[in-house]
Formats: C-alpha cells, structure tokens, sequence
C-alpha cells in the first residue's frame, strides 16, 4: 500500500511539472487575454479534460505504437529526453509569452482549447515521449491504473491552476510567472538528463 501510495504520489508531481504548469499558465492568459471570466473558467475545464483524454491515450496505447514501428525503448528513451531537454532549454532561456497575445483566438467560433492549449503548449513533444516511455515502462495492470491516477491528478492540478489564472496573475504578476516557468524548466533539464542516461545505459549492456 505504501509503495503505491509513493509510486502515485511520484508520478503525480513528475507528470505535473512535465506539462509546464507556469508555461501553460503563462500561456493561457495570452490566448485568453480578451475572454470574460467565464469564458476563461470554460476553457480551463475543457482544456483540462482534452489534457486528460490525450496523456491517457498516450499512456496506454504507446507500447502498440512501438511495436508496429519496431523502436526499443532505450532508442526511444534518448530521443523522447532530448526533445524535452529543448523543451527545458527553451523554457530557462526564452521568453514565457505568445506574440500571438490572443488576438487572434478570441472570436467566439475559435476553440483553442485541444489546439493551441492542450497540444502543443500543455502536451509538447517532450511530454509525449515521457508519457509513452512511462506507458511501455509501466509493469503490472495494478501499477498502470496508479500511473494512470497520478497522471489524472496531475492534470486536474493544472486545471485548477489554470482556472485561478487571473488570481495567480495578480499575485505573482508577470514576471513571478516567468520565473516559475525557468524553475520548471531546470526540473525538466534534470528529468530529461535521467531519461537520456537510463536509455544510454540500457542501450550499452
């Protein structure tokens, strides 16, 4: 029980900080920027679940895909750590925000919510490839259906932050954002290191 307890509670903060909380926060508030706080709070829920559905998707179905394409697991643990070792190079050195500053999603007929928001800006590549590492990692049904719970939280995490944006942004204002986000991205640096060192290892036995 307390091995489950930890194996949930592990993958939760590591599925969390993988989606780049304050990125997507940061993010959010740029797509959403001329939205009502209802709008915003809609978006939020369908954003979160669109996120639920994907990550679930990916976790489950990933160990057929490699299959049918014929990739080992370590070849596709250094490639899924590169991409998001980018991904935490891109977040510590770049900037948070979109030129796109919502201008042009705020028409009402505009649903950003799968896309831009959920894929790429929440599920980027380098999420993707954890997520299908994770899922051909991921052992017995029983530890699979906590993988799944963990990754669930995680996401239903993200989703209460993005429906307290405008609070969060009051609180840190901008630039407290986008120091989170460049913390975020050392965790992923770190995470991204792990994965490409365990794929090497593997790959060299």
């Amino acid at each position: 029980m307390n091995a489950m307890l930890s194996q949930y509670v592990a993958v939760m903060f590591k599925v969390f900080f993988l989606m780049t909380p304050f990125f997507a926060l940061s993010m959010f508030l740029s797509y959403t920027t001329d939205y009502s706080l209802s709008r915003k709070r809609k978006t939020a829920l369908k954003t979160t679940f669109a996120v639920v559905m994907i990550a679930l998707l990916i976790y489950w179905c990933g160990e057929y895909l490699f299959k049918l394409l014929g990739i080992t697991i370590d070849a596709f643990r250094i490639g899924a750590g590169t991409v998001l070792m980018l991904t935490a190079i891109a977040l510590v050195n770049g900037p948070t925000g979109s030129s796109a500053g919502g201008k042009s999603v705020t028409d009402e007929a505009q649903d950003i919510t799968v896309v831009p928001l959920a894929i790429p800006c929440i599920v980027g590549p380098g999420t993707i490839g954890t997520l299908l590492v994770m899922g051909v990692d991921g052992g017995k049904i029983s530890e699979r259906i906590v993988d799944s719970l963990g990754i669930i939280s995680a996401i239903v995490l993200l989703g209460v932050v993005l429906m307290l944006a405008e609070q969060l942004e009051r609180i840190l204002k901008r630039n407290g954002i986008q120091i989170l986000s460049k913390i975020t991205g050392l965790m992923l640096a770190a995470l991204s290191a792990q994965i490409i060192f365990t794929g090497i290892k593997n790959f060299l036995k």
